[in-house]
Formats: structure tokens, C-alpha cells, sequence
């Protein structure tokens, strides 16, 4: 029987299985700070402006609000889920299921 990462009567392979991810997780957070720093030492040397205004227009883009970028539709929309939610206007997830289950 599986429960998660762990399985019966093999009593040595969730302490595998977790030292593997936590290995997993340190070499990817390794490879994003040598990415990082790949790019910082690139930027040092960058001498087209062109470039570099892309690289701060991309930059600031990122810092925008997700909210501001949505219709007006869509956040009158989010409202008015909020407002149900908060008045307990809910509906269980069996239920969304059952109902959209042939879009899904």
C-alpha cells in the first residue's frame, strides 16, 4: 500500500526517497544562484542600452499588480465571489465537480 513517499514494509525507502528530494532541492537552488550570478556578471559588462532598458522595463513588469491588468469584468467577477464566500454562499467541491465535471 502507498501512502505518500512511504510504503509498507519497506522500511528504508522513505528515508531514501527523502534524503533524494532534499538533495534534489539544494542542487536546484544551487543552479539558480549560479544562474544569478551568470546574469549579474553579464549585466557588468553590458554595454547596450537598448538592453539594458528592456532588461529594467522587464523588471518593473514584474513588479505591476496582477489586479491591474485584469478587465474590469473579471475583477467585478472576483468581487462578487469574495462577497459569496464571505456570506457563506459556498459550494462544496463534489458540487462544482457535478456540475462543470464535462468541461473538466
Amino acid at each position: 500500500m502507498v501512502r505518500g513517499l512511504y510504503f509498507k514494509n519497506h522500511k528504508s525507502r522513505p528515508t531514501v526517497i527523502a534524503v533524494t528530494i532534499k538533495v534534489l532541492i539544494l542542487s536546484m537552488a544551487i543552479d539558480i544562484q549560479n544562474k544569478k550570478l551568470e546574469l549579474i556578471q553579464w549585466l557588468s559588462t553590458l554595454e547596450d542600452k537598448a538592453m539594458i532598458e528592456k532588461i529594467m522595463a522587464l523588471r518593473d513588469s514584474e513588479r505591476e499588480d496582477w489586479w491591474n491588468k485584469i478587465s474590469v469584468c473579471e475583477r467585478e467577477s472576483l468581487e462578487k465571489g469574495i462577497e459569496d464566500a464571505d456570506q457563506g454562499k459556498l459550494s462544496s467541491h463534489a458540487q462544482a465537480r457535478k456540475l462543470y465535471g464535462k468541461w473538466l
